[in-house]
């Protein structure tokens, strides 16, 4: 039996660490998830044991059929398995013991975190495909850890073999988890999973949330509120607010947004005059600003389009990126009825003319489309007719969504007026109205900030969700999971545990 070398109770073997830190050699840094090799884990039987061990320390390999399991596997029938389910004790976080141990003294012990780990082991070992006393075990492993994973798993008497990937089966996504990013991927996370072939857009989405927040939340003082939660959130005060520290980077966003629109509006804890008026007063000018939020939508939408062409591209090839709804197909139409529109508005027929021409050919090959979803014949077209119907009315309800932000502003803005017109008139009158006018002001600061934080978070989310990665995605894919165990070495393997040989 090949045993890792001599560490530390309780810590991982050499090749465990090497193997995660050239994860960080990997296409984590780009925008697109990390690329996965089908492999088949090989090793004779008598040394399973010890290359499944080096498996499940080096957490770099996710053990399952083409279509993909869970990186764990469920504890089976094995002997530890059933000593497991015969103590009575609760599931315990599973720890896998380097060297194989003794399960009468697991038991004797009370030690059920290794007997949980013994029995996971036990479950993929009872999984391999076994012939002429070799046995086999596929599954997916990034491709930057290939490497060092086949040569821990050599160091143990097997082997990682690269296999063909099956057709028609996507492998599983494996995203950065590099800082910033992994901060940032909680809002795509909630979604879905990004498929493997796809773009991750975390930072895209990020920016267009905390604009698109702030835009709904102008106020410099409000703002510059949210930045210092972001600190407090960052250091880890308060300890209540702990498990929240991940947003930090997320409510920073959007207190630096909200202070910068209140720049442009003029506000700081409502109209004070405090601060200039650089833009506009959303009050005082409410068609601008539905007219300009509707624009800032039209440009994210052309962006989300743009992501979706080089999606549905990656997905399928330059047919599902021409006839899709959501690829060039949709992106044509969309700019042919952009074209239009802004030639009727600023009264210029040709562009008027060609933006329909363009809006016509994008309607034609979404239609297409349709018919070929739809698999051809008289039905088919009448269900493609519908659908490009459909595909034109929401081009525009999406565009009008985006006024939201500018209706949600106004409304910031008329609270703020509210408790500041309350505040002067009551401290114009002096004496002890002057203390009501700080308590008045106080509390209306504290209940706008509370109820339109809230709001605009929420509106921002909808339009995320709704109007813009309905178009970056189109399918949902699957977090790649490897099989990750702590491995423990001698006396850390528990108290009164003999420790065997193979």
């Amino acid at each position: 039996m090949s045993q890792p070398g001599n560490r530390a109770e309780g810590s991982h073997p050499a090749p465990f660490g090497l193997i995660r830190r050239a994860a960080g050699l990997s296409r984590s840094h780009l925008a697109v998830p990390a690329r996965m090799r089908r492999v088949a884990l090989v090793a004779a039987g008598d040394s399973l044991r010890d290359v499944l061990v080096r498996v499940a320390g080096a957490a770099a390999m996710e053990i399952g059929p083409a279509a993909g399991d869970a990186g764990g596997a469920e504890p089976s029938g094995g002997e530890a398995a059933l000593r497991l389910r015969r103590s009575g004790h609760p599931a315990p976080a599973a720890v896998l013991s380097a060297s194989r141990p003794d399960l009468d003294g697991l038991e004797r012990a009370g030690r059920y975190d290794l007997l949980a780990g013994e029995a996971q082991l036990e479950a993929h070992a009872a999984a391999a495909i076994r012939r002429h006393g070799a046995c086999a075990l596929a599954g997916w492993v990034p491709a930057g850890q290939l490497a060092g994973l086949s040569t821990s798993v050599a160091e143990a008497g097997g082997a990682v073999v690269p296999l063909p990937a099956p057709r028609g089966v996507e492998p599983p996504t494996l995203l950065s988890s590099r800082e910033p990013r992994r901060a940032l991927s909680s809002l795509v996370q909630t979604y879905g999973t990004v498929p493997y072939a796809d773009v991750d857009p975390t930072w895209a989405v990020w920016a267009s949330y905390v604009l698109m927040f702030g835009m709904m939340f102008g106020d410099v003082g409000e703002g510059m509120m949210l930045v210092a939660v972001a600190v407090g959130l960052r250091a880890g005060w308060p300890r209540w607010a702990r498990r929240f520290r991940q947003a930090w980077l997320f409510v920073a966003g959007a207190g630096v947004a909200a202070t910068g629109f209140g720049l442009l509006y003029g506000e700081f804890f409502g109209p004070t005059g405090l601060v200039p008026e650089i833009w506009l007063d959303p009050l005082d000018r409410p068609v601008t600003l539905l007219l300009t939020a509707a624009g800032v939508g039209a440009l994210m939408l052309a962006g989300a389009y743009a992501l979706g062409v080089i999606n549905r591209w990656r997905e399928g090839g330059w047919a599902l990126a021409l006839y899709a709804p959501s690829g060039v197909a949709g992106a044509t139409l969309y700019l042919g009825a952009g074209l239009a529109a802004a030639g009727w508005y600023f009264h210029l027929d040709l562009l008027l003319a060609a933006g329909g021409l363009v809006a016509l050919a994008g309607l034609a090959l979404a239609a297409a489309g349709f018919v070929t979803g739809a698999g051809g014949g008289g039905a088919s077209w009448m269900q493609a007719a519908v659908e490009a119907v459909d595909l034109v009315v929401r081009i525009g309800s999406n565009v009008v969504s985006f006024t939201r932000l500018a209706a949600f502003g106004l409304t910031h803005a008329a609270l703020g007026l509210l408790v500041w017109e309350g505040t002067r008139a009551l401290w114009q009158h002096g004496g002890v109205l002057t203390v009501a006018a700080v308590i008045v002001f106080a509390a209306g600061i504290a209940l706008t900030f509370g109820l339109e934080a809230l709001v605009a978070a929420v509106q921002a989310l909808r339009l995320e969700y709704y109007e813009l990665f309905s178009r970056i995605f189109v399918t949902q894919g699957r977090p790649f999971r490897p099989w990750r165990l702590l491995v423990v070495t001698g006396p850390a393997a528990g108290p009164d545990v003999k420790e065997q040989g193979s």
